[in-house]
């Protein structure tokens, strides 16, 4: 006969994961992706864990249409929206860093004490309570060295370059991008920020409650870095998976009612379109708005422009898309452009846009979110980066991978980039009789190719999420 304990074991699932993301559009995003890939592949139980505010966010953002029948329970948990103080400043004045976000930082430290009583309350009802965190939210996770079948993983939405060339520069060494100077963290965060990322940093070190790291990358990708990082990281002892591009692992066959930017499309030659969009941290000045726009028309190229200001605080309410600025367009532009670009002030399918066969190119901020995406539909890019990460992944798609080229060189940074400066660059990757264009293009495809390998059965994404299951359910 069955002991008692041996009856309560058998109730106890093998693992429930809890995911603690920062709140901030791109971050939120991959670990619902992520949640979705764990809940609904691998049939684990999953905790996503925010602010009732950003968990409807990047609900109503996301391509992932919500399954009732899902393992997701989203815990929606008040934290204070402060105001950014009258104090935040930038060592850069010209940084395009958005310090009105700057409060997120703060917020999201209180959110210790509502998860920590989460994780005890879940420890109970499960073998492994495996707590899935942004790195960004070390402080929020802490209290998992007190709980005694936790254990924590720390996943990060940058590149596994960005992570090892801000580590290089640390360490005082500057050998992975030949002849070429790395951007400084100093020239890509604000002050506030630097400081953040220490205090979880010196947190992790000191604590030690890490059981391994996870990026939203691929090895056909950054293979090399990863490798690098894991053997700066505690001599290799901690283990790394690349489970990307996350993204590929969750496309729907099953789509809503087609967008009018999605049927332009289907009307266009195949790689004729140019498309433009700086993610949800970039605003542009009316002036830096003109030289764009200039830029676009005198290139000659097809094009789909996502035109917003980076979002607020608050994006949640019904209200939001209706009252928020839109930015001004040169006076005639659109008219004198007509059939020949569109201008998009509302959210978008990035991902099918940059799937279209009529999709040639891409002008990108280089947020991480949106190289994985291009680099995965084999789109090449127009690397413009502002801030944060931003300026290495540059790096990555210029330098080491060769699939863009760039708009203007980092050092650059502060002046306005002219609309000549736009249009050369738009047409050593789309033009038609550029012979570096087409080398670029081609590399881009082979890159795309590999990675879509990469997401079938037996590929090296699936081979890692495999490992990666098969390690928290042992």
């Amino acid at each position: 006969m069955a002991t008692h304990c041996e009856n309560k074991a058998s109730l106890l699932s093998s693992a429930v994961v809890v995911m603690v993301p920062f709140p901030a559009q791109s971050h939120l995003n991959q670990l619902l992706q992520l949640s979705h890939v764990v809940s609904s592949s691998y049939d684990i139980p999953v905790h996503y864990v925010s602010s009732p505010l950003h968990i409807s966010q990047v609900k109503s953002r996301s391509s992932n249409p919500q399954d009732p029948t899902n393992k997701i329970h989203f815990h929606g948990f008040q934290i204070p929206l402060l105001l950014p103080s009258s104090s935040s400043s930038s060592p850069n004045p010209k940084s395009k860093f958005p310090l009105h976000l700057l409060p997120c930082f703060e917020a999201s430290t209180h959110l210790r004490q509502p998860v920590a009583d989460l994780l005890r309350s879940l420890s109970p009802t499960t073998k492994r309570l495996v707590v899935i965190h942004d790195a960004l939210t070390t402080y929020v996770v802490q209290d998992v060295v007190s709980i005694q079948n936790a254990e924590a993983y720390s996943f990060n939405c940058a590149s596994a370059f960005s992570a090892f060339a801000f580590m290089c520069e640390t360490l005082g060494r500057n050998d992975i991008v030949p002849n070429k100077e790395l951007p400084s963290s100093i020239s890509c965060f604000p002050s506030e920020v630097l400081a953040f990322l220490g205090s979880q940093i010196h947190l992790a070190m000191t604590l030690k409650f890490s059981s391994g790291q996870l990026y939203n990358s691929s090895k056909s990708i950054e293979g090399s870095f990863v490798e690098l990082l894991s053997k700066e990281i505690n001599g290799g002892k901690e283990k790394i998976w690349t489970i990307g591009p996350l993204h590929q692992t969750i496309i729907s066959e099953n789509r809503a009612e087609k967008s009018l930017v999605l049927e332009w499309l289907d009307q266009q030659e195949p790689n004729s379109v140019l498309y433009i969009s700086f993610g949800t941290t970039v605003s542009f000045s009316e002036d830096e708005i003109e030289e764009l726009a200039f830029g676009l028309e005198q290139s000659g190229v097809k094009f789909i422009w996502v035109l917003r200001d980076a979002d607020e605080i608050d994006v949640s309410s019904s209200r939001y898309e209706e009252g928020r600025k839109r930015p001004k367009l040169p006076d005639g532009f659109k008219e004198r452009v007509k059939g020949m670009g569109m201008v998009v002030r509302e959210w978008v399918p990035q991902v099918e846009i940059l799937g279209h066969s009529s999709t040639g190119g891409f002008m990108s901020h280089c947020g991480w979110n949106s190289c994985m995406e291009s680099l995965s539909m084999g789109v090449p890019m127009v690397a413009w980066p502002m801030h944060s990460d931003q300026p290495m992944n540059g790096l990555l798609i210029t330098e080491l991978l060769k699939v863009g080229v760039g708009v203007i060189e980092w050092n650059q940074r502060e002046e306005l980039v002219t609309s000549s400066k736009i249009s050369r660059a738009v047409r050593r990757i789309m033009g038609s009789d550029s012979e570096e264009g087409d080398e670029i293009r081609k590399r881009a495809v082979e890159i795309g190719v590999e990675v879509k390998r990469s997401v079938v059965e037996g590929g090296d994404c699936r081979l890692e999420w495999d490992s990666f299951i098969a390690h928290i359910t042992r």
